[in-house]
């Protein structure tokens, strides 16, 4: 088989690197600032739900509010994150209201106690503040992909503080199995800017400490591998669930008013019967419990059954932080159950139910790596490849293409989800 060579020019080389550096840098900028003050909002918004008790009873208002917002912006069947991919991977384009959209919405959603994380949302952000520099600029569509790619590079990493994994993120998740390398430079750039930039206005990014890494050996390895396996399982039924039950919203309650003043009751009167409010909003909170080894058995069920109400209705937000949560308290409960250190099993299956549910192994070894450290690697490493490779074809983002199988190394006629 003959190698196909494309011959570049190397002042080509070099106006790439340039124009994208620029470009970069100012998208990074932009994104950094605006994810800062996204990131504020969230944490105010947080702080007084955790402040004023009274706020939970105001979850219906702010869904009412919510799909208004949408509906008078003629965006009430707006894809969200799935459009941001769609324009990366397809034609598809990004609608310019869609960041100041999410971005108001989410907030509501946080102050008034929905289970939902930030960083789905700072990818619709970022991916609206990339398409509207590529326009501005007039940029061709192929380099409007890697606009939006920077744009979610940028924002992420404003709001995690873990630019690595956020620029390799937005190249890995929209094609499963094909990375875009000509992005690399420009969302690094982007991500990394965006994190200094927020950094500077006072967002530090995300860290928890694994308090006890056992010596890495056979046993140790094979239960990595076991977590790993168990992850794989869970990611099925946390995307199942999330799926389903905008489905049965959809279903039962044809008006979105409807829907979304019956979610609130759903909601109010769960947090009610738990009788604490730690399921609510991102449960960052709940994270660190996890990662100092105490956390209830069933902590990951509840946290799934509160997000998936929230999201499912139509409250804003994303999907990561609560999947960190989710993967968080299981690998806590499975280590406490097998008693082998519950706190690095609670940060293996962050990682690994990350990995399963989003597609990006890569991205989840870097986020590991930039939240936890670096001394759990090959815990890490081994929980994330098991749980990537049994978790199929499920997903939480239905736009995302699969183009490569997982277990052949073979491309896939069919790039979609099993869902």
């Amino acid at each position: 088989m003959k190698r196909l060579l494309i011959k570049t020019p190397f002042w080509g080389q070099v106006e790439y690197f340039v124009k994208w550096t620029v470009i970069s840098l100012a998208v990074g900028v932009l994104g950094g600032v605006v994810g800062g003050v996204f990131g504020w909002g969230i944490r105010l918004a947080a702080g007084y739900f955790q402040t004023y008790s009274w706020l939970l009873y105001l979850l219906p208002v702010s869904g009412v509010i919510i799909v208004f917002l949408y509906q008078a912006a003629n965006q009430g069947n707006n894809k969200g994150t799935n459009m941001v991919l769609e324009a990366i991977s397809s034609d598809e384009k990004v609608i310019m209201a869609t960041g100041p959209l999410i971005f108001v919405s989410t907030v509501l959603t946080h102050l008034t106690g929905g289970s939902a994380g930030r960083e789905g949302a700072a990818l619709q952000i970022g991916g609206s503040l990339g398409t509207l520099i590529g326009k501005l600029l007039k940029l061709e569509e192929g380099d409007l992909k890697i606009a939006v790619m920077c744009g979610m590079s940028a924002c992420f990493g404003a709001l995690f503080g873990t630019p690595l994994a956020a620029g390799v993120f937005s190249m890995e998740v929209a094609s499963v199995g094909a990375i875009y390398y000509a992005a690399m430079m420009p969302c690094l750039i982007s991500s990394f800017t965006g994190a200094g930039v927020a950094g500077l206005m006072g967002l530090s990014g995300e860290r928890f400490l694994v308090e006890e890494i056992p010596e890495f050996g056979m046993v140790p390895a094979v239960m990595a591998l076991v977590l790993g396996i168990l992850c794989a399982a869970l990611s099925v039924g946390f995307c199942l669930t999330l799926h389903q039950a905008g489905h049965w919203y959809t279903r039962t309650f044809k008006n979105p008013y409807v829907r979304i003043l019956a979610a609130s009751a759903l909601i109010t009167g769960l947090t009610l019967l738990v009788g604490n409010r730690v399921y609510n909003g991102s449960s960052v909170g709940l994270i660190e419990e996890a990662m100092e080894g105490h956390v209830r058995y069933e902590a990951f069920v509840l946290k799934t059954l509160f997000t998936a109400l929230t999201l499912g209705a139509g409250y804003k937000g994303g999907e990561i932080v609560p999947t960190l949560c989710v993967g968080a308290t299981f690998g806590c409960a499975v280590g406490t159950l097998f008693g082998f250190s519950p706190s690095l099993c609670a940060a293996c299956g962050m990682a690994a139910l990350f990995a399963a549910v989003t597609n990006c192994p890569l991205s989840s070894l870097f986020i590991a790596f930039e939240m936890c450290g670096f001394q759990a690697m090959p815990y890490f490493a081994i929980a994330i490849a098991a749980s990537f490779t049994l978790s199929g074809y499920y997903g939480l983002y239905k736009s995302q293409k699969f183009m490569y199988s997982k277990i052949k190394l073979e491309s896939l006629i069919k790039g979609e989800s099993d869902l």
